[in-house]
Formats: structure tokens, sequence, C-alpha cells
């Protein structure tokens, strides 16, 4: 069976693969600098081609040969390519080296002569002076041969079935010509916003199936362990737990263990801490870390990713959970943002957090996707064939161990080696790997 074919360039673990994946598509190339994203990529999508480099060294052409299509059609380009926003005084903002990733995404979308492209950024490039930016880009667009809904969107997830208060700024376009996709309506409003639409799931019905992490000996030194979710559980809890074929939507069934809680290890906080965390109200924050307090009844904060180690590893505060006196597992995170039971991220906290705070929600990706489906006149099809997820060992790498199976140079140690001009230039790059955070 043919379905319509993707590739993801700047991909993570996979938010937007896997939207566009239960939209309909074929994710068959994932392009990844980040070794340890990749190798999560890999473990979630193993009929994935992932390409563990900057899209910098690649062509259209290379990507093509890596995923082994030939001359086929490829349907869409999709991507959240990292961006500074900053002009340089007397140029335009796109000129600016620390925005050529940028240029790179609209060179690769021209070069694989894609009929659509999805691109994501934050809703920061559309206000003050990234504003100027943001024209830049559809201009960039304009002269590659496609056309922009020129009408953008900053799309808030919470409105589209995810328990989590995110917004991102979404581009639309297509080759000349080609009917343009509309944005998707959304199908759920914030919880006390009112209106004629259903309420967001709420972090109660997104985590309170769970079991409790802390039940778990095995979890202080694992992230998995086999144990049993509650009977009862929310619709949307349903959905992530792939109970009912809703689940799957019109992505692949993985083979995996519905009984095993992964992704699960837990956070050792002190009594001072607890006591803290006890007595802050829901949906505040607790005045010495710093940390949000969930509400039973809203929906989550933004989950952010923190930095990487190039920028000293500092991790993006997790939530307290709504009725136990820790921060959240990564697992609970990933319920938070629309990821599905079976999908596994990175074995340790710190990337397994960074790993969803840099992702597109799933299901907001699944609807931008199904927009570019419908423009392009095809159905979506259900596939028949069942997944085999990766090798547990791709969930475990170190930064160099991943680096060493792909074969490639370790990106920290190079970036230790850089010096003089080398290294400011370096600085240049890295700023550019990480995108606004207004």
């Amino acid at each position: 069976m043919s379905r319509p074919i993707g590739i993801d360039l700047f991909a993570g673990a996979g938010g937007l693969s896997l939207g566009f994946e239960q939209a309909g598509f074929d994710v068959v190339a994932a392009v990844e600098i980040d070794p340890v994203h990749a190798a999560v990529h890999e473990f979630n999508f193993p009929d994935c081609a992932v390409i563990p480099r900057s899209v910098t060294d690649l062509s259209g052409e290379k990507i093509r040969a890596a995923a082994g299509i030939g001359s086929r059609q490829v349907d869409v380009v999709f991507g959240g390519a990292p961006c500074q926003g900053f002009s340089l005084i007397g140029q335009r903002a796109l000129d600016d080296p620390r925005n050529s990733l940028v240029k790179d995404f609209v060179r690769i979308v021209r070069e694989l002569d894609a009929g659509y492209f999805v691109f994501e950024n934050v809703k920061g490039l559309t206000v003050g002076k990234h504003r100027k930016f943001l024209d830049e880009i559809i201009e960039e667009f304009g002269q590659a041969g496609y056309d922009v809904v020129k009408s953008w969107k900053v799309l808030n997830a919470c409105e589209y079935g995810v328990p989590q208060d995110r917004q991102r700024l979404f581009l639309l376009g297509a080759k000349t010509g080609m009917r343009l996709p509309e944005y998707p309506t959304p199908i759920t409003s914030k919880p006390g916003k009112g209106g004629k639409l259903p309420n967001a799931p709420t972090c109660s019905q997104a985590l309170g199936d769970l079991p409790d992490a802390e039940r778990y000996e095995r979890l202080k030194y694992s992230d998995e362990t086999k144990a049993k979710k509650s009977i009862r559980a929310s619709e949307y809890a349903k959905l992530m737990r792939c109970d009912t074929p809703e689940g799957w939507a019109y992505g692949y069934k993985r083979k995996w263990d519905p009984d095993s809680l992964t992704s699960s290890m837990r956070s050792e906080h002190t009594k001072i801490s607890r006591r803290r965390f006890a007595s802050t109200l829901p949906g505040e924050v607790e005045p010495i870390s710093r940390f949000f307090k969930l509400p039973a009844d809203g929906v989550s904060n933004t989950l952010r990713a923190g930095t990487d180690s190039a920028r000293g590893a500092f991790t993006s505060p997790r939530p307290i959970h709504y009725k136990w006196d820790r921060c959240v597992t990564v697992r609970e995170m990933a319920r938070l943002h629309g990821f599905p039971d079976w999908f596994r991220l990175n074995g340790t906290k710190w990337h397994g957090a960074r790993q969803i705070g840099n992702a597109v929600p799933p299901p907001l990706a699944r609807a931008v996707a199904s927009q570019v489906m419908k423009a392009m006149g095809t159905k979506p099809k259900r596939p028949s064939k069942e997944v085999r997820l990766g090798k547990t060992e791709l969930l475990r790498m170190s930064t160099a161990e991943a680096a060493a199976y792909w074969g490639i140079q370790n990106p920290i140690n190079q970036r230790d080696r850089k010096s003089g001009a080398k290294k400011r230039r370096q600085r240049d790059i890295d700023a550019a790997q990480t995108s606004l955070t207004i």
C-alpha cells in the first residue's frame, strides 16, 4: 500500500515524525545532528532512515539516497529549523550566519522538489524585531518557488487535545500552483475559558491512571519496570495507552509491552523540598525551586528543554505532580505532551526531558499534517503492518556512545577543541541550534 512520503529535518526524538505518521504519511528520512536524539528516533521509527548530520552538510540528493526513495515524489518536508532571529545592522536577518540553518531548510525543500512544507518555530518570531525575520523567511520561500499561507498562525497545543499550554508558530506552504493547506480548526479549549468546544484533557485525566513511580524500588536505578496501570482511565489516557484503534490513528502499530512502565526513573527529593512542594498551591510556582505545580483540573505549563552539554547542561524544571510531592517523571511529561506510552525516550531524566521539551506535541503535529493531506486531495489509509521497535541499547547511550554508534565525532569534543576565531564561529553555530525562548 503506497502512502504519501515525508521527510523530517531537525527531527529530535520525533514529535513531528509521529504526528505526520499518525496523519497517514510514511516518514522515510529524519535528519538530526544530536546523536542521542538520533538514536532515540531510530528506536521509535526503525523503518525510517536516520541521518545524524547537520543539514548544512546535506543535499536533497544525499537525503534521497539515504532514504532509498530514488526519484519518488517527496510530498512534504517538515521541521523546526532553529534560528536566532536577530538582524545585523544594514543587512537581512537571514544573512546573519546564525540563521543559516533556516536558509538550509528552504534550500533542501527546493532541492527535494517537495510538494509541501511545514516550518515550525517559536511564537517569538511573530512579534517585535523578530517579525522582520519572519517576513524574510516567507520571502525566501517565495523565491524558491513556494507559496506560503500568508495569514500564518500561532497554534496552541491545548486547542488540539493536548493537556499543555504550548504555543508554536507554523508556516504552511506549497509549490506555486498547488492547493495551499488550511490551518487546523481547534477541537478543544483551555479548561476554564468556556466556549462551545470541549475542554482539553486535564492533568489528572492525563496522569491519573499511571502508578506512582515511587512505589517501585527498581526505578531508583532504571527507567522501566513491570507495573499495572489503573483499569479506570480517561478517554485521553486510553488514547495514550493505545487501548483503541484511535490511539494508533493512521500510524503503524508497534509491538510493545503495555504492562511495562517506561521512562519513569525516580527523582530524589529532600524532605524540605517535599514540604515546599506540598505547600505550593496547584497552578502556582514554588518560590525556591521555581517549579510549577500542576493543577489537577487544568493543563500543564509549557514543558521546556533546557540546554545541551555544549551550553552547560542546564535542565529545565519539571513540574510538580498535582497529587504527589515530587516532580513528574519523563513518562508523565510524555503524557502531558501527547506521546503514547509505547514511545520511548532516552533512559536518563536529563536527556529524556530535553527530548520532550524540544518536540512538537504529536497530536498538534497530526492536526497540521492532516490539513496537508487534505490539501493534497489524498485520503489517509490505516496500514496493516506492525513495527517492531529498535534495540533498547539505543535508549541507554551517552552522547559519546551515540556518536560512536553513528560513526561520527562527538559534537561536544569538537566544540572543546575549537580556539580563537574558530571558537567564536562555533558559538554562532551553537546559538543557531537553540530556538528563541520568547
